[in-house]
This record gives structure tokens, C-alpha cells and sequence, in this order.
């Protein structure tokens, strides 16, 4: 893996460098609090949400809170702090406050409210300040105070609108990373849980906190993902796709190589199989990785309904991920060059219902294609109860019209909706887009070539998909290379007295995860 960075001294670093260091952005913190504040108001110019608040102690000390208007609890910072530090500070008269020095003093009194730290720094008392955090100066004193006052929460916990279940947990990421990690934290109740912050973007200081089992992940992995990790060298970023861009290691290839998902219950289950989790600040997607071509067929509901249940259904996505890659272009193969594959009864069925089309084959489908990614790109973008509506009506209005019309045969219209009903079937989003793409090129093929251009479409995807890494786990493991132990939660799911082991390649230290022969007997299910 060749990591892509800026090449050192560039015109772009240094931009970057300029914007994000200002001229006084690396002084000390002065004792003279109007030296601060006038470096600080230099920094912050034309920021008219930051507010500098400065108010006389009773010690005769001045002392200037500096916070940004929305970012902290500023009726908690009223009623909680500052009113008590004042009324407190009146009656601290003792001989150790007056040594301790009021940083001190307002250091002690603020940690039972939140949480506090030193700061000694101008950068510091910015990064605090952007951060939401409320930061107090002090006359004589050269260093100060970052006190967490945090404010709302921001969206409720809900159920993951990208990813529902029938059986299974209800609650999902959302914008704030505290939450998510406590999200964690709830399940797992372990200090083997380990979480690493980053702090990526030269301008926006986005929180990306990495998330393993320690003495489960392979150190060889956590140490590349850091790796990948440190090398990002951006202004900002918004979302967790910034982030799998950057570290993915085949960004221009059509199937993810990284999960994206907004279940807590699933980074748990990838944690204990020995994977890493990559978490953002103001995003509910969370980053999974290393990832398999089987993993984008697997549902979380696989793992909590019985296995006699979980398998078939498994059998039934990957029947119907290849319908939905295969069906539309093996049509027009069989409809424009290989008439003899058909029965002669479903060829004359289909040859009179063309007879009236003013298109070949292949452009019908095409269009129809086409049309039907247009009205669930609508549904998609338009408001939940109107988009559902949009879809289904405009569906059903355009492809009867169509066929009424002449102008697209019925066959075409059965294939393109079962095509579209099949895609639906492959339970992560990122990992149908995938097939969603290919569909496209595979029916040129077929429509140019028949069905050696759609054997050579085919021949092309497998070979892809052979050569693809994921963090240097095959993409298509345990098939290929082929491994029978992996086999085990692929295919089928076995059952989970029978899944005492974690998968191989991403785990080679502490296998096992649970005790032997914990299988029911037999022998007593009729007592």
C-alpha cells in the first residue's frame, strides 16, 4: 500500500500551515491578561460568536471567559459555575486559597461541576474555545483554565433508517461522538475496549476516534490503519467519507472495501471478530474494516435469529445479487443472439410483444434501466411520504404507458422490475451501488457481443475482485484463497456453539471465543 500525501514544502502545505497557525497562535499564556485578550481578538477578528466576558473577582482579580455563543451550556455556565465560583470565592478566605492562587481555586471548584484542564498556551485556549469549550484567564496568572460545558445533545438516539431490523436493538449512531462511543462503551463493558482519538483537518479539527479490542486486533493492522490515519492531510473534514477515501485501499474500485454501517450492535460484533472501527466526529456512519465481498450479503439479523432460519435466507441475497447483475443483460443476450436457449414457446411469447417496440432490445432495456435508477433516486431525495408514492405510482404509470404505447415491450418491463426488486434484497447500501454500476457495462456487452461479451463482463468482475485488498485481507476470503474453517459464517451460519473460533486472517491471537462443548444434548431435550 503506497499512502498518497502531500509531497513535503508544497505550495498547498504551506497554505495550509499559514491558515492554520497565526502569528501569535504558538505564544506562551502572558500574566497580563490584556496582552491575552488583545492576542486572542487579533485571532478571533470579524468572529462575532465568540464572546470575551470579563468580570472582577472578589480578590480584586480580573478574570476574562472566552466561549463561543451556541457551543456551551451558557444557562449552565451561569447558574452552575460562575455564580457559585463568585459566591464560593467570596467566603474562600483561608490562608491555603490565598497561596493556591485563584487558578487554582477556580480549578478546584470547577471539577465537581465539569471537567477542567490547564492550559498554558494561546493555541491551547483556541483549540478549547472551537472546540466548545469555555476558557478562563486570570490576571497574573500565566496560564488558565478549559472548562467542558457541554451543550444539547443534538438528534435523539433512534432506530437506523438505513439499516432496520425485525429482531435486534433499536438504537443507532448519531452526530455526536461522545455518544457513539458510549453507545460502545454500553455494550461491551470491557477495558480491553481501547479508543484512540485523531484530531484530522488543519481548519475544521474533526474528533476520529479508532476503536479496538486489545489483544484481539492484530497489531499489524492497528499500526497500518494509524498509519493511514496520521498521513491525511486535508483542510476539513464533514463526514466518515472523507476518511474511506483516503485510507480504502482501491479507491477506484466500485465495491467498498470498507463497511459502513450506523449499528452500534454490528461495530460490536466486527470488534470481537478481531476487526477496528473508525468512528467521526458529526457523522452516525461509523467505518468497519477489513472488509469481505460476503460481509456486504450479511444482516445483523443473521446473527440473532436461529441459524436454521439465517441460512437460507442467506442463500436466497446471494440468488438474488445475481439476478439483480445478470438478469438484464442475460435477456438481451438470449433476446438478440441466442434465440435457440430459449424454449420456442417463451421466444414466440416474447417475439410478439416486441413486434410492436421501434427498439432493439438492448436500447429498451437501457432506457428502462435508466428510468427505473431516475424514479428511486427520486424517491430517495424526496420527502419519506411522498417518495415511497413517487416511486411505486411513477413505476407502474410509465411502464404501463410505455407498453400501451408500443414503445417498450412487456418482457423488458418484467425484467427491469424484478432486476430492481432484487437490488433491494442486498442489505448494505454502499455494497448494491455496486452492482447498481455494473449492471450498465454488462449489458453493452451483452448487447454488442451476446453472451461471450457478457461471459467476458463476467470474467473481468471475478478477476477484480480477486485482486482486491482489504488491508491486506483478500476480498474474497474464505473463498478464495480457500479456507473451510471461514466457510463456516458464509454460505451458511452455523450455529453459535459451533462458532468457537474467530475468523482466521484477522485474528491469529486469541482465537477462541468461548468454551468447548457448550452444544445443548440431545440426549435431554425430551425430559
Amino acid at each position: 500500500m503506497k499512502f498518497r500525501k502531500y509531497p513535503s514544502g508544497t505550495g498547498t502545505e504551506a497554505a495550509i500551515r499559514t491558515l492554520h497557525q497565526p502569528t501569535d497562535y504558538n505564544h506562551p499564556i502572558s500574566s497580563s491578561m490584556s496582552t491575552n485578550e488583545q492576542r486572542l481578538r487579533a485571532i478571533f477578528h470579524d468572529c462575532s460568536d465568540v464572546v470575551f466576558h470579563s468580570a472582577p473577582m472578589p480578590m480584586q482579580i480580573e478574570t476574562l471567559a472566552i466561549y463561543i455563543i451556541g457551543l456551551p451550556d451558557t444557562k449552565h455556565l451561569d447558574e452552575l459555575i460562575l455564580n457559585q465560583l463568585v459566591a464560593g470565592h467570596a467566603q474562600a478566605q483561608s490562608t491555603s486559597d490565598r497561596l493556591d492562587g485563584i487558578g487554582s481555586v477556580f480549578q478546584k471548584r470547577l471539577v465537581p461541576v465539569s471537567m477542567s484542564r490547564k492550559v498554558t498556551l494561546i493555541s491551547e485556549v483556541v483549540d478549547g474555545v472551537l472546540k466548545g469549550e469555555v476558557v478562563f484567564l486570570f490576571e497574573g496568572e500565566s496560564h488558565g483554565l478549559a472548562a467542558s460545558v457541554p451543550g444539547s445533545e443534538g438528534r435523539a438516539i433512534e432506530d437506523p433508517p438505513s439499516e432496520p431490523v425485525i429482531r435486534g436493538p433499536r438504537e443507532g449512531f448519531v452526530e455526536s461522538l461522545v455518544t457513539n462511543t458510549s453507545l460502545l462503551r454500553k455494550r461491551l463493558r470491557s477495558a480491553h475496549l481501547k479508543i484512540e482519538t485523531f484530531s484530522i483537518g488543519t481548519l475544521s479539527h474533526t474528533e476520529v476516534a479508532l476503536v479496538y479490542l486489545k489483544a484481539i486486533a492484530e497489531e499489524e493492522l492497528l499500526h497500518d490503519v494509524r498509519s493511514r490515519l496520521q498521513q491525511i492531510q486535508i483542510d476539513g473534514v464533514l463526514e466518515s467519507g472523507y476518511i474511506e477515501e483516503f485510507i480504502t485501499d482501491t479507491p477506484y474500485s466500485p465495491f467498498p472495501q470498507i463497511q459502513n454501517t450506523e449499528r452500534p450492535d454490528v461495530v460490536i460484533g466486527s470488534l470481537l471478530e478481531g476487526k477496528v472501527a473508525v468512528l467521526t466526529e458529526g457523522t452516525p456512519i461509523a467505518l468497519v474494516l477489513p472488509m469481505t465481498f460476503w460481509t456486504g450479503l450479511q444482516a445483523s439479523e443473521d446473527y440473532y435469529e436461529r441459524s436454521m432460519i439465517a441460512t437460507p435466507i442467506r442463500w436466497l441475497r446471494i440468488l438474488f445479487m445475481s439476478v439483480s447483475l445478470f438478469l438484464p443483460s442475460l435477456y438481451v443476450s438470449l433476446v438478440s443472439y441466442d434465440h435457440p436457449a430459449l424454449p420456442t414457446n417463451l421466444l414466440l411469447s416474447i417475439a410478439s410483444s416486441q413486434r410492436l417496440s421501434p427498439f432493439p432490445a438492448i436500447i429498451e432495456t437501457l432506457l428502462m434501466e435508466i428510468t427505473f435508477e431516475a424514479l428511486r433516486e427520486a424517491g430517495v431525495r424526496l420527502p419519506k411520504g411522498v417518495g415511497s408514492a413517487v416511486t411505486i405510482v411513477g413505476g407502474i404509470v410509465i411502464g404501463q404507458a410505455a407498453v400501451q404505447a408500443g414503445f417498450i415491450s412487456a418482457p423488458v418491463v418484467i425484467v427491469v422490475a424484478t432486476t430492481g426488486i432484487a437490488s433491494f434484497i442486498i442489505p448494505r447500501y454502499n455494497f448494491g451501488l455496486a452492482f447498481r454500476l455494473l449492471r450498465f457495462p454488462l449489458l453493452l456487452l451483452a448487447g454488442f457481443m451476446g453472451f461471450f461479451g457478457l461471459m467476458i463482463g463476467i470474467l473481468a468482475i471475478i478477476i477484480h475482485l480477486a485482486a482486491l485488498r482489504s488491508f491486506g485481507l483478500p476480498y474474497l476470503y474464505p473463498v478464495a484463497p480457500l479456507s473451510p474453517e471461514g466457510l463456516k459464517d458464509v454460505f451458511i451460519r452455523k450455529t453459535w456453539f459451533n462458532m468457537g473460533t474467530r475468523p482466521k486472517p484477522a485474528n491469529t491471537q486469541n482465537r477462541f471465543r468461548m468454551s468447548p462443548g457448550q452444544q445443548p444434548d440431545s440426549r435431554n431435550q425430551g425430559e
